[in-house]
C-alpha cells in the first residue's frame, strides 16, 4: 500500500538511534542489577515486597507481582541487559519485523517493571524518558521496512516535549533564569558536580550569561524547527546535540543528555550523496499497528500538552502507569549555596567531644573537599542523587535515611558497595552521626595553595549521633 508514509533515507538513522538506545538500556539494566539489594532487595531500604503489599496492580504494573526475590530481580535485571546487548549487536536486524518488534518490547517491559517498584530510588524523570522512547523503538521497524514516517514524527513530539518543557519551567520558575544569572550558581549547586564542573563555575560571568541566553534559544526556539523540512531539521538537532555535550562536559546527570543526544540523531538526515538502499513496501498488519499507535500517543498526549500551558507546570510526571507519554522539565530552580550532609562512625562507646569520627566517602558526591569529582555518567549512582536531595530538605530522606544508617552500624556488605570507601573495615561503628556542611568551590589561589576543590564549613546536624537498638 503506497498510502503509508515511510522514509528510505532515513534508515541510517534509524540505525544509529537504536544502536545508542540499547545502549543506554545496557547501562541502565547494568545500574539496576549492581544498586538493587542494598536499595529496594529482600533486605534492602525499601523492600520491594512491603511496597507491593500496598500498592494496587493497576498503579504499578509489574512482572514482580508473579514472584520476588533478589535472585529473580538480578535474573530480570541481567536479562534486560542481555537482551539491551544483542540489540547493541544488531541482532534484531537479522530477525523477522515481528520478531525484531518482540525483541525491543523486552527490555521495555523489563525496565518498566523495574521503575514501577523502585520507589524513591527511580523516581528521576530520566526513566519515564527512557520507557517513552523505548516504547517507541518497538514501532521503528528493522531492515525488513523503512523506517515509517509516523514514528519518527513521534520521537521528534517526544524531543519537543523534553526540551520546551524544560524551557518553559526556566522561565516560570527561578527568576536568575530570566535574568541569565542561573549559571553564576548552578555549576557548583548541581546534584552531582564531575571533573570539569570546577572549571565550567570559574568562567567569566559575562560567558555564564551568553550560556543561559543560548540555553533559553535551544530549548523555547529551536524544538519548533524539528517539525520543519530538512536539511533545517537536522541543523535544529544538531544545535541540540551540541547543546546536550557541552552539558555532559559540565556535570554528571545519568542519561538525561545521553538519551537527548540518541533521540536528536533520529532527526538528523544521515542518508548518504548516493541513492539509499531500496526497502521492502510495509506488510498491512505493521501499517495497522502504527496508525493505532500514533492515535494513542495522540490520545495520551492531552494532559502533557495541558501541563506545558499551565502556569502550575509540572517538572517531571508519568499520567499513565505504563509511562507511554510524559511532561518533562529540569531545574525550574537552581540553588545558591551548596549543602552536603556528611556520614560519619565511631567506633567509641561512649560518644564524647573527644571522639574519633571517620567520615563514610561516597562515589560520586561531593565529600573530602580534596578529592576531585568524577565522571559517571550515563551510570546512574541512586544513593548519591538522594543524599543531595536530603540535604535540600529532610523530607526527601524520611523514608529511606534511617533503614540506611542501620545498615551502615550492622556493616551490611551491600550497602557499602554503594560507597567508595567505608572507614571501618574491620567491624562496623557503635555509633553514626550525620552532619550538614556547606560546600563551595575554592577559588583558582585557593587551589593552587591548597590542592583542594571544595571548602566547606560546618551548618547544623542532620542525625544526632545513633547506635542500633
Amino acid at each position: 500500500m503506497h498510502w503509508f508514509p515511510a522514509s528510505d533515507s532515513a534508515w541510517l538513522g534509524r540505525l544509529v538511534f537504536q544502536r545508542g538506545l540499547a545502549a543506554l538500556y545496557l547501562v541502565a539494566f547494568a545500574g539496576a542489577a549492581h544498586q538493587f539489594r542494598a536499595l529496594i532487595g529482600e533486605r534492602g531500604m525499601l523492600p520491594v515486597p512491603r511496597f507491593l503489599e500496598r500498592v494496587p496492580w493497576r498503579r504499578a504494573p509489574t512482572v514482580f507481582r508473579l514472584c520476588f526475590s533478589d535472585r529473580f530481580f538480578a535474573g530480570c535485571a541481567w536479562g534486560g541487559a542481555a537482551v539491551a546487548a544483542a540489540l547493541l549487536a544488531g541482532v534484531d536486524g537479522l530477525l523477522p519485523l515481528w520478531g525484531a518488534m518482540a525483541l525491543w518490547l523486552v527490555p521495555w517491559a523489563l525496565y518498566l517493571s523495574i521503575v514501577n517498584v523502585g520507589q524513591a530510588w527511580y523516581g528521576f524523570g530520566w526513566e519515564s524518558l527512557l520507557l517513552e522512547v523505548g516504547f517507541l523503538a518497538v514501532f521503528l521497524g528493522n531492515d525488513d521496512v523503512a523506517p515509517p514516517v509516523l514514528v519518527l514524527f513521534l520521537l521528534r513530539w517526544v524531543l519537543f516535549r523534553l526540551e520546551f518543557g524544560a524551557g518553559l519551567i526556566k522561565l516560570r520558575g527561578d527568576a536568575c533564569w530570566r535574568k541569565l544569572t542561573c549559571l553564576y550558581f548552578h555549576h557548583e549547586t548541581q546534584p552531582m558536580p564531575g571533573p570539569l564542573s570546577w572549571f565550567f563555575h570559574r568562567l567569566p560571568r559575562p560567558l555564564h550569561r551568553a550560556e543561559a541566553a543560548a540555553n533559553h534559544v535551544t530549548q523555547l526556539v529551536v524544538p519548533f524547527l524539528l517539525f520543519t523540512p530538512q536539511p533545517v531539521a537536522s541543523a535544529a538537532a544538531a544545535l541540540m546535540i551540541v547543546t546536550q555535550l557541552w552539558l555532559i562536559l559540565s556535570g554528571n546527570f545519568a542519561w538525561l543528555n545521553w538519551l537527548t543526544v540518541v533521540l536528536a540523531s533520529s532527526v538528523l538526515d544521515l542518508s548518504p550523496p548516493h541513492t539509499p538502499p531500496a526497502l521492502p513496501a510495509a506488510p498491512l498488519w505493521y501499517e495497522v499497528v502504527v496508525l493505532a499507535l500514533v492515535l494513542l500517543v495522540a490520545v495520551l498526549s492531552c494532559r502533557p500538552v495541558r501541563n506545558l500551558l499551565s502556569r502550575r507546570q509540572s517538572m517531571n510526571r508519568s499520567y499513565d502507569s505504563l509511562h507511554l507519554v510524559n511532561t518533562y522539565g529540569a531545574f525550574g530552580t537552581v540553588g545558591r549555596v551548596r549543602q552536603e550532609i556528611v556520614v560519619e562512625g565511631t567506633a567509641d562507646p561512649e560518644p564524647g567531644p573527644a571522639s574519633e569520627w571517620r567520615a563514610y566517602e561516597f562515589k560520586g558526591k561531593p565529600g573530602d573537599p580534596s578529592r576531585m569529582p568524577r565522571q559517571f555518567a550515563p551510570y546512574h549512582l541512586r544513593l548519591d542523587w538522594m543524599m543531595w536531595f536530603a540535604a535540600l530538605s529532610p523530607a526527601y530522606a524520611r523514608s529511606w535515611f534511617e533503614p540506611f544508617v542501620e545498615r551502615l552500624l550492622a556493616g551490611d556488605r551491600d550497602t557499602l558497595r554503594l560507597l567508595r570507601t567505608c572507614p571501618f573495615p574491620d567491624a562496623p561503628p557503635l555509633y553514626v552521626r550525620a552532619r550538614v556542611f556547606r560546600y563551595r568551590y575554592t577559588t583558582w589561589a585557593e587551589r593552587r595553595a591548597s590542592g583542594a576543590w571544595w571548602e566547606r564549613t560546618y551548618v547544623r546536624e542532620f542525625l544526632p549521633p545513633t547506635r542500633l537498638r
